[in-house]
């Protein structure tokens, strides 16, 4: 493996790529770590990176490869058999001292999902979504609502997870135009409140899950239809503020820091109990913790939780226990 931990305490990672074929200019480690440096250094044939270990149970990269022509390509490292995948492909893994991944994985999966098409006239369009429901589950069971819900059960198990709960069903709803629907659009709210879930049986208790932009559109359709949910686990929210550069280049970059603001420096009409988390190398990681302060400020039932991962599935994946099912207890009490 060309990920690689030593042996002695607080020990560097070392990460290695043996250039064959085409000569090459440059490699560079593609990753969402802070700190951790990005040019891989020749060795003959070799290119090699040393650096101390970082704070995180587990990092996800890629190496660049740079042509002498200037022409680069992503690949996973072909040493290292550890992947997660993802919307835009696999990344190597690697996995530092520490980190476990959930027990509940080993579980098997219960119930069948059924995909369907939900129609919204609002939208002019069609969402796919899937349908979920535990074998034990009756029209009092809680109704779990996740966005990106297609994505979470591919790359995060969650119908592994929604079989190990108390019995609920789930709606798991994909984005078309994810950008547009999901950065606090009052379209994509009112056909989600309108349309999508009156298309399904009515739940005593609805629960929101989402991530990144995911979590953000949970939230704001919260604000505007403050009776469409009951509780939201909110994870790494994309809650830019205008004062939050690095993410102007957005195209909805506007609207969601009109919408994040007025949350900020708002007042809730309904507050219901939220669980936020967010990754503690995230760049959002300040922007999340500025809500969770506003949330509680304004009445919410809410806890903040750090995971020690970044912005993708996995790390998602792992931060949903034990908060989803302590959130799922407090709303069906």
């Amino acid at each position: 493996m060309s990920a690689a931990l030593d042996t002695h305490a607080s020990p560097p990672i070392r990460f290695a790529f043996l250039e064959r074929g085409r000569a090459l200019a440059r490699v560079r480690l593609a990753h969402a770590v802070p700190g951790l440096p990005h040019a891989l250094a020749r060795r003959g044939r070799t290119w090699e990176l040393v650096a101390p270990q970082p704070d995180v149970g587990r990092l996800e990269y890629q190496f660049e490869l740079v042509d002498r022509a200037g022409r680069s390509e992503w690949i996973v490292d072909p040493e290292n058999p550890l992947r997660a995948s993802g919307p835009w492909g696999e990344k190597s893994v690697l996995e530092l001292p520490g980190y476990e991944a959930p027990v509940w994985l080993d579980a098997e999966t219960i119930g069948t999902a059924k995909n369907v098409v939900l129609s919204s006239r609002i939208l002019r369009t069609e969402l796919p979504a899937l349908v979920w429901e535990h074998p034990d589950a009756d029209e009092d069971s809680p109704l779990l609502v996740a966005h990106d819900g297609p994505e979470y059960a591919d790359f995060s198990s969650l119908l592994t997870l929604l079989g190990q709960l108390p019995p609920l069903r789930a709606i798991l709803i994909a984005p078309v135009d994810r950008n547009e629907t999901y950065s606090a659009s009052a379209r994509y709210s009112r056909a989600l409140v309108e349309e999508l879930l009156p298309s399904f049986d009515a739940a005593p208790v609805r629960i929101g899950l989402g991530a990144s932009l995911g979590a953000l559109a949970l939230l704001h359709v919260h604000r505007r239809h403050p009776a469409s949910f009951d509780a939201l686990f909110l994870q790494s929210g994309s809650f830019f503020r205008r004062r939050d550069l690095h993410e102007a280049d957005f195209p909805r970059f506007d609207r969601i820091g009109r919408f994040v603001g007025s949350v900020l420096s708002g007042q809730a009409q309904r507050p219901i109990p939220v669980e936020l988390a967010c990754g503690t190398i995230e760049e959002n990681l300040p922007a999340n913790k500025a809500m969770f302060v506003a949330l509680r400020r304004q009445g919410y039932d809410t806890h903040f939780h750090e995971f020690r991962d970044g912005h993708n599935w996995i790390a998602w994946r792992d931060a949903f226990q034990p908060h989803l099912l302590r959130l799922l207890e407090r709303v069906s009490c």
